[in-house]
């Protein structure tokens, strides 16, 4: 058994560059810096304000219409970034979602979501190999896979019943990846572990690559405060439509594993 502080080197032995092109970080990061800016009233109120007063006061410009945009804009975002708004938001996306009945699985995915979601995902997917849920915990994404790897290892799990893949940087790619190498294992019955926002545009999405997935939500962070909340849920909801408009939720043939292995050389051991 390896320590704890060499565990994962099988997942720092890949070149970052060789995971995936920049395009799709660049977009990545372009989409949560538009939602960041867009969850901040600071920047949003004045100019949901500007669209009320501004057409009274500059006579060519339309009065009503940009007016009584700018009223609705402004109840919208109250309504999505109020307390009432994320709760009900955050219960619609999880009521659509099966239970975890508890039965045993052949794998559990976690799927990475960045330091600050990091702790409670990798304390449930222990928690559920201590359970006996399943042998195998599969953790999945660019910058966390490695992190997630050393942490259930802290927490008891052995590195022989770790695994996972440290390239993808997108749900479609948590999916693609994770389904490339996982399936021709016959890996095909999954426990599914990610915060709620997240859960149901990853069911869909692992589903569609032929997956028999059970989701088993985290909770989120305590300290999470409401406007990184609104944030997670509202991205959800336009995410849901892109990938819905992409075909990524209908059933679709699973990519080859040589595929994976060409974005992620050394990830399978």
């Amino acid at each position: 058994m390896m320590g704890i502080d060499q565990l994962g080197l099988w997942l720092a032995m890949i070149d970052p560059a060789l995971c995936e092109p920049g395009t799709v970080k660049h977009w990545t990061g372009l989409t949560w810096w538009l939602f960041s800016g867009l969850t901040k009233p600071s920047l949003v109120l004045p100019i949901l304000f500007s669209m009320i007063v501004l057409p009274w006061l500059v006579r060519p410009l339309r009065r009503r219409r940009l007016s009584a945009t700018g009223v609705v804009l402004l109840l919208l975002y109250g309504i999505v970034c109020s307390p009432v708004g994320m709760r009900l938001g955050n219960q619609l996306l999880v009521s659509l979602l099966p239970n975890d009945a508890g039965q045993p699985v052949d794998a559990i995915v976690v799927l990475g979501r960045g330091a600050s979601m990091r702790t409670e995902r990798t304390q449930v997917a222990a928690d559920l190999w201590q359970a006996q849920r399943a042998p195998l915990v599969f953790a999945s994404g660019w910058g966390d896979a490695k992190a997630i790897a050393r942490s259930l290892a802290r927490r008891g799990v052995p590195e022989p019943a770790i695994d996972g893949e440290p390239c993808s940087r997108t749900t479609e790619q948590n999916a693609q990846y994770t389904a490339a190498l996982l399936q021709p294992r016959g890996i095909e019955q999954i426990l599914l572990v990610t915060d709620p926002p997240h859960m149901l545009r990853s069911f869909l999405t692992f589903q569609s690559l032929g997956f028999q997935v059970i989701p088993h939500p985290n909770p989120l962070p305590p300290e999470m405060n409401s406007r990184r909340e609104a944030f997670l849920i509202a991205r959800e909801y336009l995410g849901l439509v892109s990938y819905g408009l992409l075909g990524r939720f209908f059933p679709r043939e699973a990519p080859a594993a040589e595929v994976a292995q060409e974005v992620v050389p050394q990830a399978s051991h």
